[in-house]
């Protein structure tokens, strides 16, 4: 095995989202992940419609299909958590309990373990056993009211923020917290990671703007949403964008260089009036070539200026060969491991694999016999996928 995190075993309750990005990134960075799967069939259509042959988010894993509601297999489950580091789990609060999975049982057992629970409201409040999805709870933390154009409704950022960014990725970070907090003593505890809280940490920098006086209410007038005419997207002769983040005077005046233009009205680059004005002037200069143009004449300098790419473009971008961003898996372009190690550098096991794939191999790993096994696979309790 390789990656930063081998060794360490991580037992995964399936489901969608946040929980299943955590989990990847835990698993490409060489943790042992053993997903706990519903028996094909027996799972939510949602969870069902989300995963497949070409699920990224799914790869890497182990895993192990049984009957939830037969109390031996949770008895199974609480066997692999005897061994394991750290649990994930996604579900409504009250849920694991009630499965005779919540913590306190499972602490019984191992009192090490980092207990990782992923939800979109926490695990206490008034909306804590309510439904809702990332547009939700990105709209709780601001988010998603500073998002989009002026006079127009939100716009919805994929479900990025709080999914993968406030959930998965914090839930990861909390994790791996817990871990090493773990080593130096002799019990475990549990990672509360509510989506909401997370997307509310990454709005810390707008908070604190606010408060500063430098962050207004209003959609697309300020610097970082797209008002100023130096951090934008523009349109170009093709029907393509060029991102442009040029931020600094010295990249903006390098801009203005580049583009060979010597309008006076676009020098004055933080004059908050004139700034309607000098995105139109900016909008026709760019409509004059096409993105790829512009980047013949502008990428790989200081101007800070990207072509806005499509998910079939960005894998083929020279910068992505040469690092080595995408990789392919079972015929499926994908986002290569990251962040990179120096010395233990992650990899992708697998792709995604049917439900019950490792059931076999899982099950002989905590001490059952091939009759044992096969008893419970004729009685149901568990799936085995040969």
């Amino acid at each position: 095995m390789s990656g930063p995190l081998s060794g360490i075993t991580v037992v995964e309750m399936a489901g969608i989202g946040p929980g299943p990005f955590c989990a990847m990134l835990l698993a490409d960075l060489g943790a042992d992940v053993i997903c706990i799967e519903r028996k094909p069939g027996a799972g939510e259509p949602a969870l069902e419609r989300f995963k497949g042959p070409t699920s990224v988010v799914d790869r890497g894993r182990r895993s192990l299909a049984v009957d939830l509601k037969d109390p031996d297999a949770i008895a199974l489950v609480l066997r692999l958590v005897e061994e394991a580091d750290a649990l994930i789990e996604g579900y409504r609060p009250g849920v694991m309990e009630r499965l005779g999975l919540g913590p306190e049982i499972c602490h019984a057992r191992n009192p090490k373990l980092v207990y990782g629970r992923m939800t979109g409201w926490g695990q206490t409040g008034p909306l804590s056993r309510v439904a809702g999805h990332d547009i939700n709870y990105i709209a709780l933390a601001g988010a998603l009211h500073a998002i989009g154009s002026d006079g127009q409704p939100p716009t919805v950022p994929l479900n990025l923020i709080g999914d993968y960014g406030g959930g998965g990725l914090l839930l990861a970070f909390g994790l791996v917290s817990a871990l090493l907090e773990a080593q130096r003593g002799d019990q475990g505890q549990v990672v509360d990671a509510a989506m909401c809280d997370g997307a509310t940490t990454l709005m810390s920098l707008f908070y604190g703007l606010a408060a500063g006086g430098q962050w207004q209410s209003q959609r697309e007038s300020n610097f970082l949403d797209g008002a100023a005419p130096f951090y934008r997207a523009y349109l170009c002769a093709d029907g393509k964008h060029l991102a442009v983040g040029a931020i600094e005077p010295k990249f903006y005046q390098l801009l203005l260089s580049k583009l060979e233009t010597d309008e006076p009205r676009l020098h004055e680059q933080w004059r908050r009036a004139s700034w309607p004005e000098q995105r139109n002037l900016l909008a026709d200069i760019f409509q004059r070539k096409s993105r790829d143009e512009w980047c013949r004449c502008l990428e790989g300098s200081d101007v800070c200026v990207s072509p806005v790419l499509d998910l079939h473009e960005a894998p083929k971008h020279p910068h992505h060969r040469a690092r080595d961003t995408f990789v392919e898996i079972d015929n499926v372009t994908q986002p290569a491991p990251a962040p990179r190690f120096s010395r233990t550098p992650g990899r992708i096991r697998h792709g995604v694999v049917p439900p019950g794939r490792h059931s076999r191999q899982i099950l002989a790993g905590i001490g059952l016999q091939d009759d044992e096994i096969g008893l419970l696979a004729r009685r149901g309790t568990i799936h085995i996928h040969e």
